[in-house]
């Protein structure tokens, strides 16, 4: 045994965490072993029964308003209404119940096809020759299973005893109609098994849905979106995505279609009122020169008409924009208040108002939809609200800011328009009548024309119907299940494994309130270790002698050597034994420690003096109860009288208890045990005392003040670390003199248990087996008394 003094615990064992670690659970490896086997078992299982799970994937392309590059100027020109999209609102877009929905009716993934296996079941939706369609899924009522047979020749499906026909609605006792097709992904496998439909309420499998789904850029910069799902069979993962990518890009077109027909019946009603107009104007001129017979209108006067006809013909386009402008500033201000249509931006040509409003209209698209699938008070919607909040102000001034320019424009203009009109009151009166009529003509026509360029325009839009994303890679489904992990599996069992044997051992030791390591009594007391006593089997109370040559003498031999360590020396004889509590085999450590001391052929002397509860002369096959201690003590014999050889060794005497005294304590301190201490000095070489616990009473503190050192006994598995925790400050208050310690009954822990250690994993003792463990008491045969 190596062994190093140190300032904290005096003697301390030479290891590092590897080797603590090993004391710790070594002994335990048939435990490990089963757990390790049950863990791989397990992991086996699992992966033997456990439904293979596959990952198909896709990736779209979205125009990202903040990333990426402007499309072609050619694609932007017919492509009026699309707009550039946030790549974070479009994830959101994509996950939504509303989209997702879709795909569960379009698929029919409300109504799974199974088959029953040895174990579990398994998803047929490969193998079952038809498929189940639910009239009105939201009033779907979960049912497990509806067990179906199908007739091919007949094209018959019976449920529970009833036929149901191919491609007909029928009602039946699950709630809404349904009818049978045949399945366009059967692939004709042949199986005997039973299979089943299961009816699933929507919400679950759209819950479903979203957990397998995953929807991401590849990184911040990417306006590229990567889909993912999860599904047992590959075929439907792939129709899943596709079908995502289908609703969405429906949706996305949807939306700049509402936007395009808007726009196309605002400016049908106005091309409408345009063309009465110059209809009227067109008889108005026909009417005036057959009346008036007029021909041709002088040089003079087309001038002037001309000059005239441009600046009324500005008044008008100013009209227009501040008609358009009242309609946008209408609704912007009304807009949140269920405002409807979306008013032209016909004659504006600030692109500035333009951008602001078409950012306008985005972002409350984008917020209708993302308030429909999340809610108010998702935190992308408040964005969004308040984004569109702090364009209005932008946009109303703006209008205003134009309002006035046309304003002032207009009254310029109308000032031009009044001077040519005096010019042309002095030409002939049917010069005149003839100009202003033309003069108003040319104005509707060229108003007609802008309006006719743009319906063309938009029904272009309309017509093209470019989505602004585009698929990237279409759906693939992986050729090898993403899960179970078999590595993963095997490695969390067998982790899971050692981690439970762990577990085991720790609850074992960590509910044990008693010490189970020598490491243990050094970090609970500076006290040192000077030796430790193996368990041993035989039961026997004396295991040394000088023709033994086992581990537990040698073990004697070296707690001999290391009483140099406490000063023990021919000068300084005397040692005192003592334990915590009775039961930790302070007894067997003093009679066998003293036979060690005897051969060496010494004269040693053991004293008895545990008054209360003696079992010194039990071990050497003495009767206690003769002359002894306690008859000294009282003055009945002298010290020469209660001295007796044993038959163990020569050099070893023994000095009984003698009977037991009702007042141990007082007799200790009426002087005599010091007078038998001076004597015994005088005729031996070494004085071994076995004494009393000290936890029930006082007797090793009164005696350890005449020794020169204390022994303290622990046992394993039966010393409560309460008492070692609370050594030293009990031994500052109280000090035994010059103390080590002795873990007694060193034993081998774990299962198998072979083989002995250094204490750092062992221990167990022999000691007070006649204690009446319920009481903690027991009846003075001398006196009648019960003590504790």
């Amino acid at each position: 045994m190596s062994i190093k003094v140190t300032k904290k615990s005096g003697i301390q064992q030479d290891g590092n965490i590897v080797q603590q670690l090993l004391f710790r659970y070594l002994p335990y490896w048939p435990l490990f072993v089963v757990m390790l086997v049950l863990g791989v078992a397990t992991a086996y299982v699992y992966i033997r029964y456990a439904i293979p799970v596959y990952q198909a994937k896709a990736s779209i392309l979205i125009k990202d308003e903040k990333k990426g590059t402007a499309e072609s100027k050619m694609l932007e020109q017919i492509n009026v209404f699309g707009t550039n999209k946030i790549v974070e609102n479009e994830i959101e877009m994509i996950r939504s119940r509303a989209l997702l929905k879709n795909v569960v009716k379009n698929l029919k993934l409300y109504a799974p096809v199974y088959e029953e296996g040895k174990i579990n079941i398994v998803p047929a939706f490969t193998k079952s020759p038809v498929e189940l369609e639910v009239s009105n899924m939201d009033s779907l009522v979960s049912v497990s299973r509806i067990f179906f047979s199908y007739d091919k020749n007949k094209q018959i499906v019976t449920v529970n005893g009833k036929q149901f026909p191919l491609n007909q609605w029928v009602q039946t006792e699950y709630g809404s109609p349904w009818k049978f097709t045949e399945n366009p992904y059967y692939e004709k496998w042949h199986t005997t098994k039973s299979m089943f439909f299961q009816l699933i309420e929507p919400k679950y499998v759209i819950d479903y849905l979203d957990e397998q789904l995953s929807v991401a850029a590849p990184n911040k910069q990417a306006t590229v979106l990567d889909l993912k799902v999860k599904d047992p069979v590959p075929v439907r993962g792939k129709l899943i995505l596709n079908e995502l990518i289908r609703q969405y890009t429906m949706a996305a077109v949807s939306d700049k279609n509402e936007l395009a027909l808007n726009t196309l019946k605002f400016v049908e009603q106005n091309l409408s009122a345009t063309k009465a107009e110059l209809d009227s104007i067109d008889r108005a001129i026909q009417t005036f020169k057959t009346v008036q017979d007029v021909v041709d209108i002088g040089v003079q006067g087309q001038q002037y008409l001309a000059a005239s006809g441009t600046s009324d013909a500005k008044l008008s386009d100013i009209d227009v924009q501040l008609s358009a402008l009242k309609e946008v500033e209408s609704y912007v201000r009304s807009k949140g208040q269920g405002a409807g249509i979306v008013p032209s931006t016909l004659g504006l040509n600030d692109p500035l108002l333009s951008g602001l409003l078409t950012k306008l209209y985005d972002a409350e698209a984008q917020y209708q939809k993302l308030i429909t699938t999340t809610g108010e008070n998702n935190p992308m919607a408040v964005q969004l609200r308040q984004q569109i909040e702090g364009l209005r102000p932008s946009i109303l001034d703006n209008i205003a800011s134009q309002k006035r320019n046309l304003t002032a424009s207009r009254s310029t203009l109308a000032s031009s328009g009044s001077k040519y009109s005096s010019l042309l009151r002095a030409m002939p009166e049917q010069e005149r009548q003839l100009t202003f009529i033309s003069r108003d003509r040319e104005v509707k026509a060229a108003q007609y024309q802008a309006l006719l360029q743009k319906k063309a325009e938009t029904e272009l839009s309309l017509k093209a119907s470019v989505s602004d994303s585009r698929i990237v890679d279409e759906a693939e489904a992986s050729s090898e299940p993403v899960s179970p992990n078999i590595l993963f599996a095997y490695l969390v069992s067998v982790m899971s494994g050692l981690g439970i044997a762990v577990l085991i051992i720790a609850l074992k030791e960590g509910f044990n309130r008693t010490i189970l390591f020598r490491s243990e009594i050094e970090n609970y007391t500076s006290v040192p270790v000077i030796g430790e006593v193996i368990h041993d089997a035989s039961g026997q109370p004396i295991v040394i002698s000088h023709d033994r040559k086992n581990f537990i003498a040698e073990q004697f031999r070296q707690i001999r050597t290391s009483l140099s360590y406490l000063g023990i020396s021919s000068k300084k004889k005397k040692i005192l034994i003592t334990s915590s509590i009775p039961g930790e085999g302070k007894s067997f450590v003093a009679a066998n420690l003293a036979i060690s001391l005897a051969l060496t052929d010494k004269k040693v002397v053991l004293l008895e003096v545990d008054l209360r509860k003696p079992k010194l002369s039990e071990i050497f096959g003495m009767q206690s109860s003769v002359n002894g201690i306690s008859n000294y003590l009282i003055g009945e014999k002298e010290a020469d009288e209660i001295i007796r050889r044993t038959e163990v060794n020569p050099n070893l005497f023994i000095i009984s208890a003698g009977p037991i005294p009702p007042n141990p304590s007082e007799l200790i301190l009426n002087g005599r045990i010091q007078e038998l201490l001076v004597y015994l000095e005088n005729a031996f070489d070494f004085i071994v005392i076995d004494t009393a616990p000290v936890s029930p009473v006082t007797d090793a503190y009164l005696l350890s003040q005449f020794c020169d050192a204390t022994l303290y006994v622990v046992r394993h598995a039966y010393t409560p670390r309460i008492y070692l925790q609370l050594l030293d400050e009990n031994n500052r208050v109280r000090g035994l003199k010059n103390l080590a310690l002795i873990f007694n009954g060193v034993k081998a822990r774990g299962i198998g248990k072979g083989g002995y250690g250094n204490g750092y994993g062992y221990g167990y003792g022999v000691g007070y087996d006649d204690v009446d463990t319920k009481s903690g008491a027991r009846k003075s045969k001398l006196f009648g008394k019960a003590y504790r």
